[in-house]
């Protein structure tokens, strides 16, 4: 397994030594240790380190805050704050820059290590989960060229045709997803499916239920059946005219 490589940057030599044996004793890379936030910034363009512990008080024109802050803008690497000081001030100010970790100083060499351990897993889930909030929106915002939505759930991207759902019911913060096979449960709003999905093919029936249009099996006021499942849904006063404006009849 490739050692984990760590950058640090700290202004006072022997605090920055120790932390360089205590990291190198767990196993991880300390190429090189930086004292200040222009120093730090020219060896993540040549290291490019997995991760950086920052001091927040560093000698120079940036403050460990400062710096944090670039590397949140330029770079895809996280940081861990070392401090000594844990003032109310310095923590909201340490927020700021969204670090993955802060450590007290001073810090046990196990407290070290789970921090980075920490820091690392919420890295790669944050980047991971990135990636598929990316593909999602890109799906989304070519819904007129594609026959099929991803929702993520079940921690996977499960590919969903739209012919193939029947009906979309709201449950708090999430929404279940009801095909002909199947069920998805996902973290979204009733809003942002409607805006997902093909207009012309679907219909809000209630505040809590979408419904495919080509799915209704029959309708008997004020609910309406869904066919394969049987399912019964209920008629919301308020969108039963959107409801019958949408269907052929005679």
């Amino acid at each position: 397994m490739t050692k984990l490589k760590v950058l640090v940057v700290e202004d006072e030599s022997i605090i920055a030594k120790d932390i360089q044996n205590s990291l190198k004793k767990l196993g991880y890379s300390v190429p090189v240790i930086v004292d200040s936030g222009e120093r730090a910034l020219e060896e993540i363009e040549r290291l490019q380190p997995d991760v950086v512990l920052m001091d927040i008080m560093i000698k120079g024109d940036m403050t460990g805050i400062d710096t944090a802050n670039i590397i949140f803008e330029r770079y895809n690497i996280p940081v861990i704050f070392l401090t000594a000081y844990a003032d109310e001030n310095t923590l909201n100010k340490a927020k700021v820059p969204q670090p993955y970790g802060y450590i007290i100083k001073p810090f046990k060499e196990k407290e070290l290590q789970t921090t980075i351990e920490i820091a690392v897993y919420k890295y790669e889930r944050d980047i991971q989960a990135r990636r598929e909030r990316d593909l999602y929106h890109s799906l989304v915002e070519n819904k007129d060229a594609n026959d099929s939505i991803f929702v993520r759930a079940d921690f996977r991207l499960n590919k969903i045709k739209f012919t193939d759902i029947c009906y979309i019911e709201a449950l708090k913060d999430y929404v279940v997803i009801n095909t002909v096979d199947n069920s998805f449960t996902t973290h979204t709003t009733m809003k942002e499916m409607m805006r997902i999905l093909p207009e012309k093919d679907f219909v809000r029936v209630q505040r809590g239920f979408i419904v495919r249009i080509d799915k209704i099996f029959s309708i008997k006021d004020p609910n309406l059946v869904i066919e394969g499942k049987m399912t019964v849904i209920p008629i919301g006063g308020l969108y039963r005219k959107g409801l019958f404006g949408r269907l052929n009849m005679i």
